[in-house]
């Protein structure tokens, strides 16, 4: 009888702690990222650049005004390539098509893919940043010892606040060959 009473209390405590994982999941997705983008927002941090390939409009070049653009490439904890800009910072007329590389290495000896996610600093240049070409728009697989130059091409828009002289465009890079291919992933191990 008392064998009962336990399964039943354990029954129950695990039926509770369940409703509560669930609930602290839905917390972190419901509440937590919707409160993140508007804290970024009102404090001008982690400015979120579109995923998607800007369409190129026939404008105006305003020489009268230069804006300077740096790079920034991170890795993601547990990412171990090489990933840097070919140049740290360039100086563009708003309205003008920009080229600029970033470099990637795969030193180990297994295939790899790699997802970059990009940001802009200050936030409120987000809007005015577009890229009309980039590495970030699709995963990047790589070959073991492989290397290789991933474009990026951008327009600063005509009407990018009067206020901002610099833009920082930073990249975070990601291990993502699991989600690609998980029986690779469950391979190595």
């Amino acid at each position: 009888m008392a064998n009962v009473s336990v399964n039943s209390s354990i029954t129950k405590t695990v039926g509770k702690l369940s409703i509560v994982a669930v609930a602290m999941f839905a917390f972190v997705f419901v509440v937590m990222v919707p409160l993140y983008n508007v804290l970024c927002d009102v404090l001008g941090i982690n400015g979120k650049t579109s995923g998607e390939r800007y369409e190129v409009v026939e404008s105006a070049v305003d020489l009268s005004r230069e804006i300077r653009v740096q790079f920034v490439a991170t890795n993601n904890d547990g990412m171990p390539w090489v990933f840097h800009p070919t140049q740290s910072v360039v100086k563009v007329n708003p309205g003008a098509v920009n080229d600029t590389v970033f470099f990637a290495k795969n030193p180990l000896l297994n295939d790899m893919v790699a997802q970059a996610i990009p940001s802009i600093a200050p936030s409120r240049a987000a809007d005015y940043f577009h890229k009309t070409e980039c590495f970030c728009f699709n995963q990047q697989p790589l070959s073991a010892g492989a290397e290789t130059n991933m474009p990026l091409q951008f327009i600063v828009d005509q009407d990018l606040p009067d206020d901002i002289k610099t833009i920082t465009l930073s990249y975070t890079l990601f291990d993502v060959t699991a989600m690609v291919n998980p029986q690779a992933a469950i391979a190595k191990r």
